[in-house]
């Protein structure tokens, strides 16, 4: 009887982590509605969801296997690292985070495709601190 080696069972595993990684990230991205949503019975909203599931085949197998190693780099950063979760997560939120699905919005230009994602803190809104009057203190607004 033939014994199996790691490399036998990759592709087995590989296929369970992407359909968790869709099934996990899909369910969210059908419960949420749009301003599309008012045109899905016309020919125009249909050919806006087609396009959004064509664009979504490409994208989101390229977008799977970034997430899939990013996650084993970031992890591999952490144990080399000695730990350090900045380090694992400087890797881990660029390549994991981010849009995996097309939708139609995406098309239109309402919502932005991020390949690379950015941290939820951090959503590229910055606000600058209050000025401080000459005693030093900030205002309260």
């Amino acid at each position: 009887m033939k014994q199996q080696g790691l490399s036998d069972w990759f592709p087995t595993v590989a296929f369970i982590v992407v359909l968790m990684v869709c099934s996990i990230v899909a369910t969210p991205a059908w419960s949420q509605s749009s301003s599309v949503d008012r045109q899905q019975g016309t020919p125009a909203g249909v050919g806006m969801q087609v396009m959004s599931v064509s664009a979504t085949l490409l994208y989101f197998p390229c977008k799977a296997i970034y997430a899939l190693n990013g996650g084993i780099v970031g992890g591999l950063a952490y144990l080399f690292s000695g730990g350090s979760e900045q380090t694992a997560k400087s890797i881990w939120v660029p390549s994991m985070y981010g849009t995996y699905f097309i939708s139609p919005e995406h098309l239109t230009g309402e919502r932005p495709v991020r390949f690379f994602g950015i941290a939820a803190d951090t959503d590229g809104v910055t606000s600058a601190p209050a000025p401080m009057d000459q005693s030093g203190f900030q205002p309260v607004e």
